[in-house]
């Protein structure tokens, strides 16, 4: 069984992360969600939920490396107090363990630098550049709903459903016409009958 790490903060979007928790966390994929953050404390969602973190950032240690980081967007994490994150990024970079964020959490990384030098995309470049002044990785920027390149997802807050599809490609959970098929039942509401 692998480890996925779900990164909560302060006010996470609960919706973000939950098409592809729900698959990931069934039987048999061969996954287990485990959350992680700053610290142990309850974290409560956008939407109210109180979750209490599995592990904290400062104390993780794996038994074995992850499968995968997933960052959903939030309220808070251009504050400070989120610096902290950026460690755990960065432990997952030099382990090449991938990275899926969506959302604000693309803002959190380009605001250091882990967007600069592969394709990615965000809630708009404009919004990028304001939300991460540093940020250099404008020739790199996909005017897309969801980006994967390499090690990287990033999606913009309104595609949900693209970046669960990107990362359940990614961990090899659903690919073809059973990735396509589950995609259109959640983007769409319905599978569309051949003619």
């Amino acid at each position: 069984m692998k480890d996925v790490l779900l990164l909560l903060t302060d006010g996470f979007a609960d919706w973000e992360a939950s098409y592809v928790t729900a698959v990931l966390n069934k039987p048999g994929t061969g996954f287990r969600i485990r959350t992680i953050a700053l610290d142990l404390e309850p974290k409560v969602s956008m939407g109210g939920l109180r979750v209490l973190p599995e592990y904290s950032v400062k104390d993780y240690q794996p038994d074995a490396k992850p499968a995968m980081l997933i960052l959903p967007g939030g309220t808070t994490w251009l504050e400070e107090r989120n610096v902290p994150v950026k460690e755990l990024v960065a432990f997952c970079v030099r382990e090449s363990v991938p990275v899926a964020a969506i959302c604000d959490a693309t803002t959190f990384l380009a605001r250091y630098g882990f967007l600069d030098h592969d394709r990615h995309t965000g809630n708009s470049l404009a919004y990028l550049k304001e939300g991460a002044p540093e940020y250099q990785g404008e020739a790199r920027y996909v005017d897309a709903q969801s980006v994967s390149d390499g090690n990287w997802i990033t999606a913009n807050g309104t595609a949900a459903v693209e970046f669960a599809a990107h990362i359940l490609e990614k961990l090899g959970v659903m690919e073809g016409e059973g990735l396509q098929e589950w995609y259109t039942i959640f983007k769409k509401g319905y599978v569309p009958q051949p003619e």
